[in-house]
């Protein structure tokens, strides 16, 4: 059965001139958890087409964005974009060139193409949302943060308590603007712990 696309979102996003509808979920995180305070530089993984950039680049004119995607993506003004894979070393090392090294949040709202096999899909959600965590370990400073996608399912538990020993502060959260049907949820990551 196709899902209703035409929601309220949907048709705000076509007003508003976004991208996606996408762009309303990362406005509501910004403004709950504060995610742009003490932000120069973000890095925004599965960037494409763009909504969640267009939103970071309205709040913050000065921020340093890096934008990476498998797929093209229009360009926006200011942005770095990176077209490359993320499970890839030379797209890491595009990342690190482009950020000296160091970033202060890492966004992802990456998606597995879907299967139709849940627990498929969530392995596939949950390892891309393993890789985000370990960019963030790699770029970011002491108080640095991740949003990332996740689906709960199969293998969720061990997820999270991975994920509690390698970042200080770790919560679930779920924007309005997610679909009420939808099984996302975001995980937001605080501090990396480093040795």
């Amino acid at each position: 059965m196709p899902r209703p696309r035409k929601d309220q979102y949907y048709r705000q996003a076509k007003k508003q001139g976004y991208r996606a509808r996408s762009a309303f979920k990362l406005k509501q995180m910004i403004r709950k958890y504060k995610l742009l305070e003490g932000v120069n530089v973000v890095v925004e993984l599965c960037s494409s087409p763009g909504g969640w950039t267009q939103v970071l680049r309205e709040k913050d004119r000065t921020m340093e964005i890096v934008a990476v995607d498998i797929n093209p993506m229009a360009p926006l003004p200011g942005v770095k974009f990176v077209k490359g894979d993320i499970t890839e070393d030379t797209t890491l090392e595009k990342i690190e060139q482009l950020t000296r090294g160091s970033a202060d949040l890492i966004l992802s709202d990456c998606s597995p193409n879907v299967s139709g096999h849940w627990d498929i899909d969530v392995a596939r959600q949950l390892d891309l949302a393993r890789i985000t965590l370990e960019i963030g370990h790699k770029l970011l400073e002491k108080n640095g943060k991740v949003l990332t996608k996740v689906f709960e399912g199969r293998g969720f538990r061990e997820f999270m308590t991975a994920t509690r020993k390698s970042y200080n502060s770790v919560k679930l959260v779920k924007p309005d603007a997610s679909r009420k049907t939808s099984a996302e949820i975001y995980l937001l990551a605080i501090g990396p712990k480093k040795n």
